[in-house]
């Protein structure tokens, strides 16, 4: 157990979903600290004093830093514990890792979350995640919806050329995509197109690694 570090995260956070699985694949075992955002411990005192931006998740090294966007905390990991590398180990590999979990990142999961927060009826004036209220606006949960059909179509044409997303190994960028998948599938209703046959078969491959789970 690595007890220099503290992972604050949600159980029902699709962005602490993808930090968590990165920490398991890569085999590290740290304290997990739960932020309840049914209960708005994320606007807590306590809790704005580690993230003002009043988001999960957040990583706290022991001598005081608070890291708290998936990227950079993702970067940490794979930096500090350069076992089991997910953000690649030469030049070529880190740049094509960090292009292609760019765009699972804008295209697919970002994508979820502006259809997500424009119309969910909880999130009335939060329509965007941070310490500002934004009203939400109807017009762009049509368009979200869009995306997300273009996302898994450009991702079932990655998918039928490489065996993972970056190319021929596991990253972060497929960890991206799952966990996108699944947000889709369970906020949306929208799962992967039964056409999609690459797609299934690299998910199906990642849903039955013990750490997919996380």
């Amino acid at each position: 157990m690595t007890t220099d570090l503290k992972l604050y995260q949600s159980n029902g956070s699709p962005n602490s979903r993808r930090v968590r699985i990165f920490v398991a694949e890569k085999g590290i075992e740290l304290p997990q600290v739960p932020v309840d955002l049914g209960a708005k411990e994320q606007f807590s005192e306590a809790y704005v004093a580690i993230n003002p931006r009043r988001v999960v998740p957040t990583l706290v090294l022991e001598d005081g830093p608070a890291i708290g966007e998936v990227p950079a905390i993702m970067r940490y990991l794979d930096e500090a514990f350069p076992e089991t590398p997910l953000l690649g180990s030469s030049p070529q590999e880190k740049a094509l890792i960090q292009m292609w979990e760019r765009r699972m990142e804008l295209e697919g999961f970002a994508a979820v979350m502006e259809t997500v927060r424009n119309r969910a009826a909880g999130l009335k004036d939060r329509a965007i995640a941070g310490p500002h209220d934004y009203a939400q606006i109807p017009a762009l949960v049509d368009r979200g919806m869009e995306r997300v059909k273009d996302f898994y179509a450009d991702l079932e044409a990655r998918l039928a050329e490489a065996a993972f997303v970056a190319g021929p190994a596991l990253s972060a960028a497929d960890i991206t995509a799952f966990v996108t998948i699944a947000f889709a599938t369970g906020a949306l209703q929208l799962g992967i197109p039964e056409a999609n046959t690459a797609t299934r078969r690299w998910h199906d491959g990642l849903a039955a690694r013990a750490s997919f789970s996380a």
